[in-house]
């Protein structure tokens, strides 16, 4: 049997149902400009109901959330619409061209105003928060789902202005650094939510939060609990899964010894806290 010691150690498991089933249709105008869009791996890096959930359980209203890998406006949004203040790590001017667009269609200008773009990467934290240094709340840092944080090789995506753009910004040997300057930028008992996705690379099975919570101890923040956010709806038991086109055009006879496609239905969400004041 397990001991009591033993216990006390495991971690809290949550589910959260995250699907964004209410996902607004483009515009017509924004159907002429398919060329601006962001793709679906990106939009989805942080979906809707997974930024209100994050920002209603870690943050008062009046309170700053950071996102780190800023690829879409989602969080931006969900903070203006919240009664919160958005920071958004923006360093590509091509992505930043393409949310100061998308904040003027989804926002009206006194929620604009509390709205942050600051042009620094993941490795520049400290910078890019100059002046909210012990006063954010909730720091989002979503990575993208491959190693060293850089884009896929191969990857069919350039219409896409992150895509375009992309380039490894955070490495796993700076990720100590990230998280120290975390810690800097924190509020006391603030909370950081690192969001990962599982992927297979050359046959085997890469999960980056392992390595993540190792750090993060190391840099003395605390882990609270791991959450599976679902990013599909649920009917009875099962997983409502609706392949996009793209991932139809992989499908494989039943009888291949291949792998099948891979769809993405949750995300993996580390949250960690920085020690309040009277911690020792």
């Amino acid at each position: 049997m397990r001991s009591r010691r033993a216990e006390r150690r495991l971690v809290p498991l949550s589910v959260w149902l995250c699907s964004d089933t209410a996902s607004r249709e483009p515009k017509a105008k924004d159907r002429l400009r398919v060329a601006e869009q962001v793709c679906e791996r990106h939009r989805q890096a942080v979906g809707r109901e997974l930024a209100r959930h994050l920002i209603g359980a870690c943050t008062r209203p009046g309170g700053v959330v950071a996102d780190v890998f800023t690829t879409s406006e989602t969080v931006l949004v969900a903070a203006a619409d919240m009664g919160r203040l958005g920071v958004g790590c923006v360093p590509r001017l091509p992505v930043a061209q393409h949310l100061v667009g998308r904040l003027r269609q989804d926002l009206a200008a006194d929620q604009r105003a509390a709205v942050r773009l600051r042009p620094h990467g993941p490795h520049a934290l400290r910078e890019a928060l100059l002046g909210l240094e012990g006063r954010v709340e909730l720091l989002i840092a979503a990575l993208p789902p491959y190693p060293e944080f850089g884009q896929p090789t191969g990857s069919t995506e350039r219409s896409c202005p992150t895509c375009r753009s992309e380039q490894p910004t955070l490495g796993v040997t700076q990720l100590g650094r990230f998280l120290e300057d975390t810690l800097h930028v924190l509020a006391p008992d603030g909370y950081l939510a690192v969001i990962t996705t599982a992927r297979y690379e050359r046959g085997r099975l890469l999960d980056q939060a392992p390595a993540i919570i190792q750090h993060a101890a190391r840099a003395g923040l605390t882990y609270l609990q791991h959450v599976i956010a679902l990013r599909v709806p649920i009917e009875g038991d099962a997983l409502v899964v609706q392949p996009r086109p793209a991932e139809l055009a992989q499908l494989r006879r039943a009888q291949s010894a291949e792998l099948p496609p891979v769809v993405s239905v949750h995300a993996d969400v580390c949250l960690f806290a920085r020690p309040g004041r009277g911690a020792r």
